[in-house]
C-alpha cells in the first residue's frame, strides 16, 4: 500500500510540474506589427482596449450530419423552444463579438456568423461583367499560387474550393496617382444587411496595407488589410446594409495603392452567409451556412483536410467540435503567439474562447448557473510560445467569477456558479493558445432560460466575458485597460433655427467599472435613403448641424474612451420644409426587450411564442419553434415526453425584433401629410422634462409593443407615471397626441391609470384582438394590413388591445372582428387620435402615408 501511495503522489506532482511548465504571462511575446483588419474609417482612437488584439472566439455547436443514422440533426435536443447549437449564437453573434470589435479587438470566428441566408460571390473566374480589373501604371497578372473558384451547386466532402482556381496580383503603388484597381460588384437580391469577406494569396512580398473600399448605400468604408497573413481564405472586413440591385454604390474595391513596396492580391469577394453547400450522405443541411457545424465552414473557408475533419470523414460530430480549435491554430501558426506550428496562415490570434450553454435540472427551482472549463493536465506541455497551460484556467476563473458578479449587480439574482472543470476537453486541449469554454448557463432547466432568453440577459453575460477578456487580455501583456462605455440616453433634437438643429444626449454611466466613463461621442448620419456615414467624434455631448430642405436626417450616437466605442442609441430623425411655420415631435416610447410570454405555475413551465414571442434586439435566428410539452412532471426527461419539447417550424428563420428606428418610419409618413418640420426625441427625454411638448403643433407617441409585461429583467411601461404627468399637461394647453401602440390600454391596470386614458385618450380597454391570423384592419375609406405575427420583415403587433370610444370620442378604424382599432377625439380642449396597434406595423409604405395624411388632416384643421 506504501508503494501504491508513493507512486500516486509522485505521479500527481509530475503532472503539477507539467501542467505548470512554462510563462503565466506574454512577457516579451505581443505583436505590435499592422493587424490583419484595419478600418481606417473609424472615428474614435481606441489605446486601451483590445487593438491589435486578435481573438478566436465560437459560438457552440451546429447542424451536422450524422452518417450512421444518414440525417442531418442537431447535437443538442430542441428545448424551450430552442436549441444550444442556436441559442448560444444569440449571445455571440449580436453582442459579444460587437463588444470585441468595439474594443478594437479582430475576431475570428470558425463558424459562419452571418445569419443572411443570400450569398453572392465575385471572382476573377468567374468571368462575369460583375468583376472588372482597371490597369494604369502597374498590371494585374496571375499569381504563382491557387485561389478560389466557384462553381454551382453543391460541393462534395473534401472539395477545397481555394485550390481550384486562380488569384490575381499586381505591383503596389506608394504614389497616389496611376492607381490600378479591381471592382467587385455583386447583383444584390434583396435589401439587407449583408456581410463582406475579402480573399487574396499571402506572397512573399505581400503589402501590409492592401487598401478596400466598400462602398454601401452610396456610402464608402476604407480598410486596411494586412496580406501578409491569411492568405487563401475568407478574410471578414464587416457587415453592411446593401441595397437591390446591381451599382457601384454598393460593390468592393480593391486598389494596389500602399505605404510599401511589395505586391497586392486578389481572388473572391464574398456577400452574405448563405446556405450550407457541403454535401454529405447525398445531400446539405438545408440551412443557412450559419446554422451549420464549424466542420463545414472550415471545408468551404479552405482550411485543409487535416483541420477540417481529423476523422477522415468518419465521424462529423467530432470534426465539428475539433475543427473550432484546429482552425484556430491553422491561422495562429507561424505566428509570435504560436510559432512552432508549420504550415499556419502567420495571424496573430493569441486567445481562443468558447460559449456553451449546459444540461441539467433543478427540482427545486433553482440555478444550474455558469461553469468553466479548461485543461491544464493533458496536450502539448505548454502553449504556443511557452505558455503554461496555468493561463487558462486564470481565464476559466475569471470568466466564472466576474459573470456571477456583474449579473447579480445588474438584476439582484443570487446567480450560481459551478466553479471551473479542469478536464481533457478538445476545444481547450488542442488550441496553441490560452483557451476557455463557458457554459453560460442550463438550457434544460427553466428557471436558467427564463432569464437566459431575456435579451437584456444576454447583453450583460456578453459584457461581463468582453471585460474579463479585456481585463486579461491587459494582464497577459502587463498594459493598462479602459471598459469601453455604456451607450447614451435621453437622445433628442430640437430646432434651434428653421434650418439648424442641435441633438443632445446624457451619459450612461457604469457604476461597476469606473474606467467606462465617456469622453467622447461618434455621430452617424445617414440622409434620405441613403446608408449611414463612418461617424465623426466630438467630445461635446451635443452637436449641431444645418438640414437641407426636404431631406429626411437620421441619426444615432455612441459612446467612446480609450477603451472602444458603446452600443448606439435608437435612431432619431429630423427633417426640415422651406416655408414651414409648424413642427411636429415624434417621440420613441419603444425601448421593451424581453423573452415570450412565460408560464410558470405549480403544474406548467415553459415559453408561451403564439401569446407573446417576446422582442429581441434586431433580427435572430435562435428560434426553433413554438413549445408543445409544459407539463412540470416530465422535466429532465429527453425526446417528446421532455419538459421543453416543441416544434422546429421556425428553424432557420430569422425572425424580427426591436430594430429601434421606428421614428424614421413615422417621419417618412409624416413628411407627406402637409408642410411641417419634423424632429424626435425618445421618451425618457420627455420624462425627465428635458423636451417640453407644448412648443409643438403635434406629437407622433410611438409605444410600438411596449407594456409591463411582468417577467421582464427591466421595466418597461407604455404610459410611466413621469410621462403621463407630460402628456396631460400638454393636453390640457391644447395640444394634439397622436398615440399608436399594441397595449397602450391594457398596460394601465389600476383605477389611477383607467381613469388617465379614460380622461386623456378618451378611450377604454376592451379586451385583446387575438385573431392575429386576419391582420386587416378597415375604416377611413381604406382597408391594410398589418404585421400581427413572427416574420422576418417587421415585429408583430401579437393580440393587440381592443379599445372603445368614451367622453365624446368615436370609433375610426376596426379589425377584421369589428372590434375597434382606433379611436378620435376632437373637442373644444385638445385633439387624440389613439391607434391600438403600432401604425408601422401597417405593411403597405402608400397606406402608411395616405392613413397618417388623413389623421393630421383632421387633427389640424380648426
Amino acid at each position: 500500500m506504501k508503494k501504491i501511495f508513493l507512486c500516486t503522489l509522485f505521479i500527481i506532482l509530475v503532472l503539477q510540474v507539467y501542467a505548470q511548465a512554462g510563462k503565466i504571462t506574454w512577457e516579451k511575446t505581443n505583436y505590435q506589427d499592422a493587424p490583419w483588419v484595419f478600418n481606417a474609417s473609424r472615428p474614435n482612437q481606441i489605446s486601451e482596449g483590445l487593438q491589435n488584439r486578435h481573438l478566436s472566439v465560437w459560438s457552440s455547436h451546429g447542424r451536422y450530419y450524422d452518417g450512421n443514422k444518414g440525417v442531418w440533426k442537431w447535437q443538442r435536443p430542441v428545448l424551450f423552444g430552442t436549441t444550444e447549437d442556436l441559442y448560444t449564437q444569440t449571445i455571440v453573434l449580436p453582442y459579444l463579438i460587437p463588444m470585441l470589435e468595439n474594443a478594437g479587438a479582430i475576431v475570428f470566428s470558425p463558424r459562419e456568423r452571418d445569419w443572411q441566408r443570400k450569398e453572392i460571390i465575385v471572382d476573377n473566374d468567374g468571368h462575369s461583367n460583375d468583376y472588372k480589373e482597371e490597369s494604369l501604371k502597374k498590371k494585374w497578372k496571375n499569381t504563382s499560387t491557387q485561389g478560389f473558384s466557384f462553381h454551382l451547386g453543391n460541393y462534395n466532402d473534401g472539395e477545397n474550393p481555394f485550390t481550384s482556381g486562380t488569384a490575381r496580383q499586381v505591383k503596389a503603388r506608394t504614389k497616389d496617382t496611376k492607381i490600378s484597381s479591381v471592382i467587385y460588384q455583386p447583383t444584390i437580391p434583396e435589401n439587407g444587411k449583408y456581410a463582406v469577406y475579402v480573399s487574396y494569396q499571402t506572397q512573399k512580398k505581400s503589402v501590409v496595407d492592401a487598401e478596400y473600399i466598400v462602398f454601401h448605400k452610396g456610402q464608402e468604408t476604407h480598410f486596411r488589410v494586412n496580406q501578409r497573413m491569411g492568405g487563401g481564405t475568407w478574410v471578414y472586413l464587416g457587415t453592411f446594409e446593401f441595397d437591390k440591385g446591381n451599382s457601384i454604390n454598393n460593390s468592393v474595391v480593391l486598389t494596389n495603392h500602399s505605404s510599401h513596396k511589395g505586391i497586392v492580391t486578389t481572388d473572391a469577394v464574398r456577400f452574405g452567409g448563405g446556405m450550407g453547400n457541403i454535401s454529405r450522405g447525398g445531400s446539405v443541411s438545408g440551412l443557412s451556412r450559419s446554422l451549420e457545424g464549424a466542420r463545414y465552414f472550415a471545408q468551404w473557408a479552405g482550411a485543409p483536410w487535416n483541420v477540417v475533419s481529423k476523422s477522415n470523414g468518419a465521424n462529423d460530430y467530432n470534426d465539428d467540435i475539433n475543427s473550432r480549435s484546429l482552425m484556430t491554430n491553422w491561422l495562429a501558426g507561424g505566428s509570435c503567439y504560436v510559432p512552432n506550428v508549420n504550415g499556419g496562415k502567420n495571424v496573430p490570434i493569441e486567445l481562443a474562447l468558447a460559449v456553451h450553454s449546459d444540461a441539467g435540472v433543478k427540482l427545486d427551482g433553482s440555478f444550474v448557473g455558469t461553469l468553466g472549463i479548461c485543461t491544464t493536465q493533458q496536450g502539448t506541455r505548454s502553449l504556443g510560445d511557452g505558455l503554461s497551460r496555468q493561463v487558462s484556467k486564470a481565464f476559466a476563473q475569471q470568466l466564472v467569477s466576474n459573470v456571477k458578479k456583474d449579473l447579480d449587480n445588474a438584476f439582484e439574482i443570487n446567480w450560481v456558479t459551478r466553479s471551473v472543470w479542469d478536464r481533457n476537453y478538445s476545444e481547450t486541449r488542442l488550441p496553441e493558445v490560452p483557451s476557455a469554454i463557458i457554459e453560460t448557463l442550463s438550457h434544460q432547466n427553466f428557471p436558467d432560460i427564463k432569464l437566459g432568453q431575456d435579451p437584456n440577459f444576454k447583453f450583460t453575460i456578453a459584457r461581463s466575458i468582453y471585460k474579463t477578456i479585456l481585463k486579461y487580455e491587459a494582464n497577459m501583456h502587463h498594459t493598462k485597460y479602459t471598459v469601453q462605455p455604456l451607450a447614451p440616453d435621453n437622445f433628442r433634437i430640437e430646432f434651434i433655427t428653421p434650418k439648424r438643429i442641435r441633438l443632445q444626449w446624457k451619459a450612461t454611466y457604469d457604476t461597476e467599472e469606473p474606467t467606462s466613463i465617456p469622453t467622447s461621442y461618434n455621430i452617424y448620419t445617414s440622409k434620405g435613403r441613403g446608408g449611414f456615414d463612418n461617424g465623426v467624434n466630438i467630445t461635446n455631448s451635443y452637436y449641431e448641424i444645418d438640414l437641407t430642405p426636404g431631406l429626411i436626417y437620421n441619426f444615432k450616437v455612441t459612446a467612446c474612451n480609450r477603451g472602444g466605442e458603446s452600443f448606439p442609441t435608437e435612431v432619431l430623425s429630423a427633417v426640415c420644409r422651406d416655408g414651414a411655420t409648424q413642427t411636429i415631435l415624434v417621440v420613441n416610447g419603444f425601448h421593451r426587450l424581453s423573452s415570450p410570454a412565460i408560464i410558470n405555475s405549480d403544474t406548467e413551465q415553459g415559453f408561451d411564442i403564439e401569446a407573446d414571442p417576446g422582442l429581441t434586439y434586431g433580427p435572430t435566428a435562435g428560434w426553433s419553434g413554438r413549445q408543445a410539452n409544459f407539463d412540470k412532471s416530465m422535466i429532465g426527461k429527453e425526446g417528446i415526453n421532455a419538459l421543453g419539447y416543441g416544434g422546429e417550424e421556425l428553424v432557420g428563420k430569422i425572425i424580427a425584433g426591436n430594430d429601434f428606428n421606428y421614428v424614421k418610419e413615422h417621419i417618412e409618413a409624416l413628411y407627406h401629410a402637409g408642410k411641417y418640420n419634423i424632429v424626435s426625441c425618445c421618451s425618457k427625454a420627455v420624462e425627465d422634462g428635458e423636451v417640453n411638448l407644448v412648443r409643438y403643433t403635434l406629437v407622433d407617441l410611438l409605444l410600438g409593443n411596449e407594456k409591463d409585461d411582468g417577467h421582464s429583467l427591466y421595466y418597461y411601461k407604455s404610459f410611466k407615471p413621469a410621462l403621463r404627468q407630460q402628456i396631460a399637461n400638454y393636453l390640457n394647453k391644447n395640444g394634439k397626441l397622436l398615440v399608436s401602440g399594441s397595449y397602450l390600454a391594457s398596460d394601465m391596470q389600476s383605477d389611477e391609470e383607467r381613469v388617465w386614458i379614460q380622461n386623456n385618450l378618451k378611450i377604454a380597454y376592451d379586451g385583446s384582438n387575438v385573431d392575429n391570423y386576419n391582420s386587416f384592419v378597415s375604416g377611413m375609406g381604406m382597408s391594410f394590413d398589418v404585421f400581427r405575427t413572427i416574420n422576418e420583415q417587421h415585429y408583430g403587433a401579437y393580440s393587440p388591445d381592443n379599445i372603445v370610444p368614451v367622453n365624446n370620442a368615436f370609433s375610426v378604424l376596426n379589425y377584421a372582428d369589428g372590434h375597434s382599432a382606433a379611436v378620435a377625439y376632437k373637442g373644444l380642449d385638445n385633439c387624440v387620435f389613439t391607434m391600438s396597434f403600432p401604425f408601422e406595423c401597417i405593411k403597405d409604405v402608400a397606406a402608411r402615408n395616405s392613413i397618417i395624411k388623413g389623421i393630421i388632416t383632421y387633427m389640424t384643421n380648426k
